[in-house]
């Protein structure tokens, strides 16, 4: 059984590539893993959020995510046409709503798919509820905890040891067994050779998004 901590955050365009890699790398090689995901906002509020549709240099930046996901079978949209980039805050809180009532992982699917591939703003209660209700949740009392702040704390706590005590780089980030692995080719076979510990570090430590910027290839894009 191999342990696995996935730092990520909803709205980062490596986290969904990485997260499909994963688990077609644990169905390919049959590795079983136990997979804790850890929430992780790029942009906490209030803190402005930003236009990333608009932004040519993180249009460019993105195109190194294009291939892997089209081995993967998703079409994402790099970036989405959402604007401006929502926060992910009550989109976690929903997480944790899902987890307590069986679908944390279906959940998680949801979110990423409606953001990146459907363009919905996850950041607005109303879809997310619709998405809530789509996983056979309870529409009422998905709306009700969230509007009530019913997983507030937890969320903030999370958010707060991901960025506190964890300090990644940024996202995804992801640890194994206790060790921390850089990811730069977001494949089904760099995700097999990180399973299986023969994978060497990246140079400059991978491919990833941070709350300064989003790391991809050689360029950066402010966030």
């Amino acid at each position: 059984m191999v342990d696995i901590l996935f730092i990520s955050d909803y709205v980062c365009p490596n986290c969904i590539v990485a997260k499909a890699a994963l688990k077609e790398a644990l169905k390919e090689s049959g590795i079983e893993a136990n997979i804790t995901w850890q929430p992780y906002e790029l942009t906490v509020e209030p803190a402005p959020r930003v236009d990333t549709y608009h932004d040519e240099k993180r249009k460019a930046g993105y195109q190194i995510l294009v291939e892997p996901a089209k081995k993967l079978g998703i079409d994402i949209k790099l970036p989405p046409a959402v604007i401006p980039r929502p926060y992910s805050r009550l989109a976690f809180e929903g997480w944790y709503f899902a987890c307590d009532h069986g679908k944390g992982e279906e959940y998680n699917d949801a979110i990423y798919n409606a953001y990146f591939i459907d363009e919905k703003d996850i950041g607005q209660l109303d879809v997310l509820t619709e998405l809530a209700e789509g996983l056979g949740l309870s529409g009422d009392a998905f709306r009700k905890a969230l509007e009530e702040g019913t997983y507030s704390e937890v969320e903030k706590k999370a958010v707060d040891y991901s960025k506190n005590v964890l300090k990644p780089e940024g996202v995804p980030t992801m640890y194994v067994n206790g060790t921390k692995v850089s990811i730069d080719k977001y494949t089904k076979e760099e995700m097999i050779e990180i399973l299986q510990g023969t994978k060497t570090e990246a140079k400059g430590g991978g491919i990833y998004c941070s709350p300064d910027g989003c790391y991809i290839g050689d360029l950066l894009g402010e966030e």
